[in-house]
């Protein structure tokens, strides 16, 4: 598969997601260990299925950036970041993220690839708030979005059910101001 290096950090880079990923997302979306973080798991996803979603959503639409997670070092994607539902006179996005492969979860390129999609939004967009959910019981996600600048604003008490039990949607965001750094390593200016 070729990847384009759209944005670049450390150890990964960021780039527009190919058709030809629709296996690779077709197994991550049926795996548990990526969907209940994301509100999936009573979902099913076919792989006719997620090559009609691909063509539905990569479309060249301005309100939504959906890029795939690759290492530098292995040119190997592993996982997905978007900003979606941009909203240009609000000047608003959503975040999405998940990393699919899991001998790459918990070595903080969740952390990276948000930088880098943060420095992206704010200062090629000119996004003013990037706004995300995430389950209250996903304590090591929201540990990594404070880590990045965000922070609580509210909560959808016991808004999402998940193997027997209902869990609070945990509203986070993060403003322009409050945004500190350059991530992106092949900036121009």
């Amino acid at each position: 598969m070729k990847y384009f290096k759209k944005l670049v950090g450390e150890t990964i880079y960021l780039s527009p997601r190919n058709s030809e990923d629709v296996e690779i997302f077709t197994k991550w979306l049926n795996d548990f260990q990526v969907t209940d973080g994301l509100g999936r798991s009573g979902l099913m996803v076919t792989l006719d299925g997620e090559k009609e979603y691909f063509e539905k959503v990569h479309n060249n639409d301005m309100t939504k950036y959906y890029f795939v997670i690759v290492t530098l070092e292995k040119d190997e994607m592993i996982g997905t970041i978007s900003l979606e539902n941009i909203n240009y006179i609000n000047r608003v996005a959503k975040l999405g993220i998940f990393i699919g492969d899991e001998q790459y979860r918990g070595r903080g390129i969740g952390k990276e690839a948000i930088h880098l999609i943060l420095d992206y939004g704010f200062n090629y967009l000119n996004l003013n708030s990037i706004q995300l959910s995430v389950f209250a019981f996903n304590e090591r996600a929201i540990a990594c979005y404070k880590k990045c600048g965000f922070k609580e604003v509210g909560r959808l008490r016991e808004a999402y059910y998940l193997n027997g039990k209902y869990y609070d949607k945990v509203l986070m965001d993060i403003l322009k101001s409050e945004f500190d750094g350059t991530y992106v390593k092949n900036k121009n200016i």
